[in-house]
């Protein structure tokens, strides 16, 4: 898993980072999304490596990297605390500005540092996600029933309870996420994650974060008028239900960037980078390297 790529616990402030690297190019950040870590990606970053330096960090909290204490605003697992941590890594790799895509909750890490670092995004590629503020704006009856996890991971304790009482009934174990469709290692640091209660918790916090300060986050921006101003491509899963629960995708994501080059499904599930690798990295292959790189 990851040939040719480097290993590292990356200090960049008040945490440390775990992440492999790789490749030759341009630099190009990957951001996994829950309950993920960044060997998520194992089957898209050596695509991309042919072509692109490629960083693969666990966000603070997930896999091995730092879970720094909280606080009442849930801050220190904000997606804005989490995207100063992104930049700073980059930084201490060597990149001052560099590509960047995320996914799930890592699209929402994206979506932020290309809004709080337009000097730093060359490109962003934001999958599965619209911006927080705009889900809980559209929030309706049948989203909070297909997405109640959003508002029971908000909760205090009780998902901890409810999860570290049997991770893998929670997360699908034997059923959704088994060895055979995540691949051994990617499965095996998958499952270490969700069985360590502090990874648990950390987690949960990321959703906390969401509820609160992330979509005061978004509202500002928006009252603002403030866009990603950068090149930006929009993808989701065909099989997943964020166009079912949302509507025109698209024409969201229009009202949140000045240069929109493309958006559309990939024939997938919602874990897109294991269920679709060879049709996630040609779009993203194609659409950063028509991007100039310097």
């Amino acid at each position: 898993m990851f040939e040719g790529f480097t290993l590292d616990h990356v200090d960049v402030g008040d945490v440390t980072l775990r992440v492999r690297h790789g490749g030759s190019g341009p630099p190009l950040l990957l951001v996994h999304g829950h309950p993920r870590t960044h060997t998520t990606w194992y089957r898209v970053a050596p695509r991309l490596a042919e072509r692109f330096t490629v960083v693969c960090p666990d966000t603070r909290g997930y896999g091995e990297s730092t879970k720094p204490p909280t606080d009442a605003d849930h801050m220190p697992y904000s997606k804005r605390v989490m995207a100063a941590d992104c930049v700073a890594l980059m930084r201490e790799l060597g990149h001052e500005r560099f590509f960047v895509a995320g996914h799930d909750r890592g699209a929402l890490v994206t979506t932020r540092l290309a809004l709080d670092h337009p000097d730093v995004v060359r490109g962003a590629a934001i999958l599965d996600s619209i911006p927080v503020g705009e889900s809980l704006a559209r929030c309706h009856a049948e989203f909070a029933t297909a997405w109640y996890h959003w508002f029971f991971f908000a909760q205090p304790e009780r998902p901890e309870r409810a999860i570290t009482a049997d991770p893998d009934a929670w997360y699908n174990v034997a059923t959704k996420n088994t060895p055979e469709r995540l691949g051994e290692e990617n499965f095996a640091d998958f499952h270490r994650a969700i069985h360590d209660p502090a990874t648990v918790t950390a987690m949960l916090e990321d959703y906390r974060a969401g509820l609160g300060v992330d979509r005061a986050h978004d509202d500002a921006d928006k009252a603002a008028g403030r866009k990603i101003t950068c090149p930006v491509l929009i993808l989701w899963s065909s099989l997943d239900d964020l166009e079912e629960m949302h509507g025109d995708i698209p024409a969201i994501w229009r009202e949140w960037t000045t240069d929109l080059r493309d958006a559309y499904a990939i024939e997938s599930g919602h874990h897109m980078a294991e269920e679709n690798p060879e049709a996630l990295a040609k779009a993203l292959d194609g659409f950063f390297s028509g991007l100039p790189a310097g």
